[in-house]
């Protein structure tokens, strides 16, 4: 879809999740079993009202600060905020303070940040663990020899609720090689949402069982 202006955005939304159900029926699941994403980062103001008009009510970030000078004074009744971005320890109380769901959870120091917190401000976030299927330096998240002893320690040893799992594949290697990897994570940890697919490969994700794609360019337009 090259199509960016705002008047567009309704129509892209409806073919994504026209896409969505097709492959959701070919995979023999429900629909409403799957949330769409809308990945709103570095998005004009005027795109995302188009998207809020359009009937869309979640949306991802990347950046702590840069949602917080979106949403703090913006946010609408009904919206939901997920964290998809790396996640900074010092920024653990804003985020908890804004986001309803944090989908990137990795190492223990951020548990115990995040658990202390919810418990100061009361405040239950909605918690996902990132993997990182594809073991690339240069992205965030648990490896995946390391993700049941994590998930484990989150719950054991912080008290966190762990509701998913998220990856992100590498872009050089087949998404449902590490579709189907976070599947059995999850499957195994009794873990039951699974936050996986971007534009490229939303369908795939949701034939391996996504609960939620993370959906940028197809919807909004090339940045």
């Amino acid at each position: 879809m090259t199509r960016t202006e705002p008047s567009s955005i309704a129509d892209n939304r409806r073919a994504v999740l026209e896409r969505i159900a097709t492959a959701a029926r070919a995979a023999g699941r429900e629909t409403d079993d799957i949330a769409l994403v809308a990945v709103s980062k570095q998005q004009p103001q005027e795109k995302i009202d188009a998207m809020l008009a359009a009937g869309q009510r979640v949306f991802g970030e990347n950046r702590v600060q840069e949602a917080a000078g979106r949403w703090v004074d913006g946010r609408r009744e009904g919206v939901e905020l997920r964290l998809i971005g790396p996640l900074q320890s010092n920024k653990a109380r804003e985020a908890v303070a804004l986001f309803d769901v944090i989908e990137t959870v990795d190492r223990e120091k951020l548990a115990a940040v995040l658990a202390e917190e919810m418990a100061r401000s009361g405040r239950a976030v909605r918690l996902y663990v990132q993997v990182n299927t594809g073991e690339e330096v240069q992205k965030a998240g648990i490896a995946p020899g390391e993700a049941d002893g994590f998930i484990a320690a989150c719950r054991e040893r912080y008290g966190l609720t762990v509701e998913g799992l998220m990856c992100i594949p590498p872009e050089t290697e087949p998404a449902g090689l590490h579709f189907a990897l976070l599947r059995q994570i999850a499957a195994r940890n009794g873990v039951a949402k699974l936050s996986m697919g971007m534009s490229g490969d939303y369908e795939t994700a949701v034939r391996f069982g996504a609960t939620s794609v993370r959906v940028g360019t197809a919807l909004f337009g090339a940045r």
